[in-house]
């Protein structure tokens, strides 16, 4: 049971908190079996490196973002991570000292249909007095559904749905949404019974009316799972309804006195006070009502319906158009002749190797993000007598040297005659990198430079996108679904979820 973890991946996104510190050192001095690695993800735009050796954590490796939000944090710390489970970590949570034999446990008895595990969240509050709206806020936590504070899912399952959906900026319905698009896919989530601590973190009195921009978030739910996702997701209605009318009520009082109707304006700002004091109270009413609590609640009471409203407008023109995530696909294979490096026929000498444009940034680009990618190379050459197996591998090496490394290298040496499987447009290659990478065709995009390369990747069931040069046929051009000018606006479609 406890060889599990050798097969899970600890992710743990973080934007440097002092609470970093406290997570690493639980699971450092935790009794019980380790995971095969942690993958600390920092989501800081710029910053000191993060230091997180300590002894008795297992291997820890450190990726960066440059600060693209949660769900990207998180996406490249699945995509870096190569374990069949990824147990996902907040930065501010304390597992008990039996996290890591209680998820094992939990690991150890899921059945195949089975696609993630919650684990439990407790929220201490404070026991001599009331709690604050911030910390009941919090404490809701508790009985929240399919949080990522702690939950571990199946790789597979990520890669099937794309894993998190970028359009979701803040750490707010991202993981909602994803629980919601697994369990589409006809998998199940369940709870474990492993225990975290989610402390309630220190904030300013201001905070109750910033995290009013999730109402955006909830109108792309809406968009993306109909108007029933949030009986699916287990999240409260809310006031919204009644944040829009006392908004409402603000805006026709103004509204009235600026065309002189004084006795209606002062009716509408009569329901405008009358609905503020109301949602006031309902704050204040289970709170410490000391007189910092009492002040913050009259203030932010103010402000939050016109903002809530606000967002939900913006949300709504925003994300008006929108379609299902697809994510990025698990691996890129390109074409090497024509595409990643200058067409030399029958190419055996390394020192002719040069790459096209942006080729190396095109490749980088790809590998922040955690996509793999991979070589798929037609080599008649060897086939035919003109150079041997070993120049090929030579130049393959030196496309490397230059390019950065590749997840995996195909080619074919057969001559067109031999009548092979792995000779593009044949899907031998494509079949046969998804096989070594344990990667589903669907989630594979091929880039190359003739209808050979969207050929084989339609006979295995990937996606292509061509980059026409002079050697391509107009015809090629012509049939292809998806075409690119150059390499980099090939990737960059790739990367823009465009594939």
């Amino acid at each position: 049971m406890k060889g599990v973890l050798r097969n899970c991946t600890v992710v743990v996104p973080t934007i440097g908190r002092p609470s970093l510190d406290v997570l690493l050192d639980a699971l450092a001095g935790a009794p019980g079996p380790r995971p095969a690695q942690i993958v600390l993800v920092d989501d800081r735009p710029t910053g000191e490196p993060l230091r997180p050796e300590r002894p008795g954590l297992p291997p820890v490796r450190v990726v960066r973002t440059g600060g693209g939000g949660p769900a990207v944090a998180r996406n490249l710390g699945w995509r870096t991570a190569r374990t069949e489970w990824i147990a996902f970590l907040d930065d501010d949570v304390v597992p008990d000292p039996d996290w890591y034999d209680r998820l094992a446990e939990d690991l150890a008895a899921l059945p195949a249909d089975v696609a993630g595990t919650q684990g439990r969240v407790r929220v201490p509050l404070p026991a001599d007095r009331r709690p604050t709206d911030w910390e009941r806020g919090t404490a809701g936590l508790a009985t929240s559904s399919w949080i990522t504070a702690d939950l571990a899912y199946r790789r597979s399952g990520l890669a099937a749905v794309g894993g998190f959906d970028e359009r979701f900026p803040r750490a707010f319905r991202e993981d909602s949404d994803l629980a919601l698009r697994v369990m589409d896919t006809g998998s199940t989530l369940t709870r474990g019974e492993r225990w975290i601590t989610h402390p309630v973190r220190p904030t300013d009195r201001w905070v109750s009316a910033r995290v009013q921009a999730g109402n955006a978030d909830d109108v792309l739910m809406r968009r993306l799972h109909g108007p029933t996702w949030r009986e699916r997701a287990d999240a409260a209605v809310g006031r919204r309804p009644r944040h829009l009318a006392v908004s409402g009520a603000a805006l026709a009082a103004l509204g009235l006195a600026a065309v002189g109707r004084p006795r209606a304006a002062a009716l509408a700002a009569l329901g405008w006070a009358a609905g503020t004091a109301e949602f006031a109270w309902a704050r204040i009413a289970p709170g410490p009502r000391d007189r910092a609590e009492v002040t913050t609640m009259l203030a932010t009471s103010a402000l939050i319906p016109p903002l809530a409203s606000w967002h939900f407008l913006r949300g709504a023109v925003q994300h008006r158009t929108v379609t299902p995530w697809r994510g990025l696909p698990d691996l890129v294979l390109f074409d090497r002749d024509g595409t990643l490096v200058h067409d030399v026929p029958y190419n055996g000498d390394p020192a002719q190797v040069r790459p096209v444009d942006g080729a190396r940034e095109a490749l980088d680009a790809l590998r922040a993000r955690g996509v793999r990618i991979g070589l798929v190379t037609n080599q008649s050459g060897v086939g035919r007598g003109l150079i041997t197996r070993a120049q090929a591998d030579a130049v393959n090496a030196r496309v490397a040297e230059l390019l950065g490394p590749f997840d995996t290298v195909q080619v074919c040496p057969h001559a067109p005659e031999d009548g092979c499987d792995c000779r593009k447009p044949a899907p031998g290659m494509v079949k046969a990198a998804c096989a070594e990478l344990d990667v589903d065709p669907g989630r594979v995009v091929v880039i190359g430079d003739i209808g050979a390369d969207v050929g084989a990747a339609t006979a295995a069931g990937a996606a292509s996108i061509l980059v026409p040069t002079t050697v391509t046929r107009p015809a090629e051009v012509t049939a292809a679904a998806h075409r690119a000018p150059t390499l980099v606006e090939a990737v960059e479609d790739v990367l823009a979820g465009a594939w």
